[in-house]
């Protein structure tokens, strides 16, 4: 696209706050509407960005100086929400997962090429300071050749802090769709696409309890296996385990280790943007932290909308549609392959999106007063 984009917002919920932030400091994005189901939630939101307009759904899709739609509804809502953008020739970033199933991914994907308009979706984390420097690390051959990862992910559960929990118990939620973008996303980034998958699933509740809020004390359904583990095959040959549970209290594992032929990586937490990234080499007395070496500095949630700004027309964006396909493929099978005990071989693909070098595209973050 290569030029400021005039973007309208679906979906007005917490999430909405962290894009703002950026928005205000992205000189490539052009914030133009918003809409929400609660017109209320929407007017707020415009409310409080200057030349944002509240609008409905409908009226939003069809605004001819609406250029791409940021998606943030529930997963449920995602596929609906997009095909109907790209139906209106408008191009899609979405939340995390793409769509609820991949079947569903399938056909924005397709829409979206015939209309020839862009998709991209969260995580765009992977494109921070964070993964960005691990993967420097291992294209410099700091570890030697990758033969193994770790991803943990371990939470008691949302409905602890969130006010309305309820989805993150329904299909298309549990630990593996929710959080497993950002792990699955950050591996594949790191180690290259998988070819299989072996996965292991529990349920442990039928029930979940929320926690806080004006709902706290309500009791909410689980329909989704809550506990999830299992061996992600790349197709370099490296194996990687990943754990992802809504039912274990706390954990003091790494949360990606990558492991190679003359040494080992601590990655940090892929949900962020930024953090330290720790090598131990063969022969060293401990760990050292690696100086920041690539990767989007200061960013946040929008990054990835930034970048596929920038991206040449006909270019797949870093945090584009067939990563985020191929991480929903990924994990889809991995739950397959825990209902029938029979490993899945994953027929979709991704390559590596290209490295960030270390650079910076937005303007510092204003400092809040009291």
């Amino acid at each position: 696209m290569g030029k400021p984009v005039n973007i309208g917002i679906i979906g007005c919920g917490a999430i909405i706050a962290q894009y703002l932030a950026n928005f205000r400091r992205l000189e490539d994005i052009n914030l133009v509407a918003v809409a929400d189901l609660d017109p209320a939630r929407a007017q707020a939101v415009a409310d409080s960005y200057d030349g944002v307009r509240a609008l409905t759904v409908d009226t939003l899709l069809a605004a001819d100086d609406v250029e791409l739609v940021l998606n943030l509804t529930i997963p449920a809502a995602h596929a609906e929400i997009a095909l109907r953008a790209i139906a209106a020739g408008k191009s899609v970033y979405g939340e995390k997962p793409l769509a609820a199933t991949a079947a569903e991914a399938r056909q924005v994907l397709d829409a979206a090429r015939t209309a020839g308009v862009a998709v991209g979706c969260a995580p765009d984390t992977v494109l921070g300071t964070g993964i960005q420097t691990a993967r420097k690390a291992i294209d410099d051959g700091l570890i030697g050749r990758p033969i193994s990862a770790t991803a943990t992910m371990v939470t008691p559960g949302h409905e602890r802090w969130h006010p309305n929990p309820d989805f993150y118990y329904q299909p298309g939620g549990g630990p593996l769709l929710d959080m497993g973008p950002y792990y699955v996303s950050a591996l594949v980034t790191l180690l290259g696409p998988v070819v299989s998958v072996t996965g292991v699933a529990s349920h442990t509740r039928d029930e979940r309890t929320i926690g806080s809020g004006p709902r706290e004390g309500q009791i909410v359904p689980v329909a989704i296996d809550t506990h999830v583990t299992g061996v992600l095959v790349h197709a370099s040959g490296a194996l990687s385990t990943l754990v992802m549970s809504f039912d274990a209290v706390k954990t003091k594992s790494a949360n990606i280790e990558v492991h190679g032929e003359h040494g080992s990586l601590a990655v940090p937490d892929p949900n962020h943007f930024a953090g330290d990234v720790q090598l131990f080499v063969l022969g060293a007395d401990d760990w050292e932290t690696l100086p920041v070496s690539a990767g989007y500095e200061d960013s946040g949630r929008g990054f990835g909308i930034a970048d596929l700004v920038r991206t040449p027309a006909g270019q797949e964006p870093r945090a584009g549609g067939a990563l985020a396909f191929h991480a929903l493929d990924v994990m889809e099978s991995l739950l397959e392959s825990a209902h029938t005990g029979a490993a899945v071989r994953i027929d979709s693909t991704a390559a590596r999106p290209a490295p960030v070098e270390l650079s910076t595209i937005a303007a510092p973050a204003l400092a809040v007063t009291s």
